[in-house]
């Protein structure tokens, strides 16, 4: 299991109602049945993904949000919405945000910031965009279509009047540091928010 996953597990009530957006191979949901109780359901466009996840007992829809939307879901069947490491790789992940927090009562994302330090000066010194563990493609490759900063998503959840309950800033290691809590845009590479309206 992916290590920001390992983090927003505990951001999860035992024996609530989770959908987890782009759930990979839904080792996830798994994780949390067996640990938590949780009614699980998730959502995948991979046909190998979605067969890994029916063979981990993973209840999976095959749906592409991105061109589908998620108007099948009724407001506020889950308690948590899961997006992880997907956002960055929406076309429009503002109307994501939205319909998250439509269908549950929380949500939980987690994404690279792209004001990092390191990224900055790659693209500053060097003159390329910048390659790391959390952003490993070549400009031309690459599955980011919006390049999100913590100050771009905190501005995105005042203006939409989300209610942040929780931030977590991290390296690729998922460790924090004092320097991350001081200065999270700039020290931060990767984001853990969970929300709410």
């Amino acid at each position: 299991m992916r290590a920001d996953l390992v983090l927003i597990q505990d951001w999860i009530e035992p024996g609530s109602r989770v959908l987890d957006l782009g759930c990979g191979d839904g080792s996830f949901l798994a994780h949390l049945k067996a640990t938590k109780n949780i009614r699980d359901c998730g959502l995948e466009i991979d046909a190998h993904n979605i067969q890994l996840c029916l063979e981990a007992g993973v209840n999976v829809i095959e749906q592409d949000m991105d061109k589908d939307g998620l108007a099948n879901f009724e407001s506020n069947s889950f308690d948590t919405v899961v997006l992880a490491q997907t956002l960055q790789a929406l076309h429009k992940p503002d109307e994501i945000v939205d319909e998250m927090l439509r269908i549950g009562r929380n949500g939980i994302l987690t994404f690279p910031n792209f004001a990092y330090w390191r990224h900055r000066f790659s693209l500053l010194l060097g003159g390329h965009m910048p390659k790391s563990p959390s952003l490993p493609y070549e400009w031309y490759d690459t599955p980011n279509l919006h390049h999100c900063t913590i100050h771009d998503f905190d501005r995105l959840c005042e203006r939409k009047k989300i209610r942040v309950l929780r931030r977590t800033v991290v390296d690729d290691r998922h460790r924090s540091s004092m320097l991350m809590n001081w200065r999270p845009n700039f020290f931060g590479i990767n984001a853990i928010y969970h929300i709410t309206r």
